[in-house]
């Protein structure tokens, strides 16, 4: 496993992109907006969007994890974490020592590899493949050179 000092932090966010949705929805917004006085509030949707997309995000790294939400951020030590809830579709969340939960914004399952390496190894690796040792009494498999004994028949 890698030391938290090679590697200093990873931050899990929203893909930037996503803001595309906002202006798009702002233009469209646009002459339903100007058709009545007061209805340029609806111009508050496309930038509360935007402000969800850049608010939301994961910090981790070998110390501790930074949640930020649309509104909050928690900061949470590795020690306080009990186990990582994966959700196939979802974001993760970590269960704490209290059994209560904290989302990691923007950390889905395939994210899982990054946050094993970042963590130190207090999140197991679904991709790592186990070192499996052949059991002592496993029979021993023929060399290449070695023909195997000829089969007896009943005849």
């Amino acid at each position: 496993m890698a030391a938290s000092g090679d590697v200093p932090k990873v931050v899990f966010r929203i893909p930037t992109p996503a803001l595309i949705a906002a202006g798009s929805a702002a233009v469209c917004a646009t002459p339903v907006a100007w058709a009545a006085p007061g209805l340029q509030a609806l111009y508050l949707l496309p930038a509360a969007f935007a402000w969800w997309v850049l608010r939301n995000r994961t910090t981790v790294d070998g110390e501790r994890i930074v949640a930020r939400s649309t509104f909050g951020k928690r900061v949470v030590e590795w020690s306080d974490v009990k186990a990582i809830k994966v959700v196939p579709k979802g974001w993760l969340s970590a269960v704490l020592a209290d059994d209560s939960m904290l989302r990691l914004p923007a950390v889905r399952a395939g994210h899982l590899p990054t946050l094993s390496l970042v963590s130190g190894g207090r999140v197991a690796d679904p991709t790592a493949v186990p070192d499996v040792e052949e059991p002592a009494d496993a029979p021993a498999e023929p060399d290449e050179d070695e023909t195997p004994p000829p089969l007896k028949s009943d005849e």
